[in-house]
């Protein structure tokens, strides 16, 4: 590990510490300054390997994630219940401090989606979807504009607040469903979908990310287009990275890192429409065989669907398999 790798793994291991001792993680002035150094610290482009980090760096990662992760949930809540005491709360969304980069992120998910669409989806689900469901709003209020939203989300009190938003807009009240219950009991429903995308914090580490994929991989339509959120570099102390490899029974179509203030990296793939010899590895996770997805490689292009994003990297996959 480089020079320059060491000290941000140093000043990231710095900022858990500091955050590991906060009384609580509620929106506060202190709170805040603390993650906002935390993304700061992560977002510049970076060719740290989170995978390779000692073992103490990676249960201090592992812990730092779950803290995002409970961070992000109360902020969400927060900014909620404020929208939601507004008249029309849809009108206000931009009093959320990353309402720009969930524009960004949205329509960036759109471009890509829509270049592996042959029409526009009728049927969206959004697992994981959060007192405050931004994805499906933006998207639904901008880029999908008669598709049906079903929002999942474990929590009946997210969904509550969630609901709330979008009740007195009559256009979205009608196109969006709240759904309370574990992403893992959602069977049959899955294949009403076109789409289904993927929160980043469902499924925290790599073993629960990959329970979730296979559950999408056994129950979603075949041919139907999974988005999930990852992360790259740095960013990886913030999120859970997904590989494409990760990806069984799913055919990878796209891995896009962007490097400006959209911190999630974005994977596409398609459920496959029957299934697919492949070859068969050892999981040393304990978590049985890997069926390798048909397409899979390192090679990295350029890719820029939108103008205000300045460098994408895109993984293109390729057939490994014969």
């Amino acid at each position: 590990m480089g020079c320059q790798d060491q000290l941000l793994v140093s000043k990231v291991c710095e900022i858990y510490y500091e955050i590991s001792k906060l009384e609580t993680l509620k929106p506060s002035e202190h709170v805040d300054m603390l993650f906002t150094q935390l993304v700061l610290t992560c977002m510049p482009p970076s060719s740290i390997d989170v995978a390779k980090l000692c073992k103490r760096v990676q249960e201090i990662r592992s812990k730092l994630i779950r803290l995002c992760g409970q961070a992000e949930g109360l902020l969400e809540a927060h900014f909620s219940t404020i929208l939601g005491s507004f008249e029309n709360p849809i009108d206000h969304l931009n009093i959320f401090p990353y309402y720009s980069n969930y524009l960004k992120l949205s329509h960036l998910e759109f471009t890509i989606l829509m270049q592996h669409c042959a029409a526009v989806p009728t049927s969206v689900a959004f697992l994981g979807s959060g007192p405050l469901p931004l994805t499906s709003i933006v998207l639904a209020s901008y880029h999908l504009t008669a598709t049906t939203f079903h929002n999942y989300d474990i929590d009946p009190s997210a969904n509550s607040m969630a609901s709330r938003l979008v009740s007195s807009d009559p256009d979205l009240s009608g196109r969006m469903r709240f759904h309370t219950t574990d992403v893992m009991n959602v069977t049959s429903a899955l294949k009403d979908y076109d789409v289904v995308f993927l929160a980043a914090l469902v499924g925290m580490d790599k073993e629960a990310k990959v329970r979730v994929i296979d559950h999408l991989a056994k129950h979603m339509a075949p041919g139907a287009l999974l988005m999930l959120r990852s992360a790259h570099g740095a960013r990886a102390f913030l999120y859970p990275v997904v590989d494409p490899c990760d990806l069984r029974g799913f055919e990878v179509l796209s891995v896009l890192h962007p490097v400006d203030e959209v911190i999630n990296s974005v994977v596409i793939a398609r459920k496959y429409p029957m299934p697919v010899k492949s070859s068969v590895l050892v999981d040393h996770q304990g978590l049985g065989p890997i069926i390798l997805p048909a397409k899979c490689s390192d090679q990295i292009q350029c890719f820029n669907p939108l103008h205000q994003i300045n460098m994408i990297e895109e993984l293109a996959v390729e057939e490994q398999l014969s």
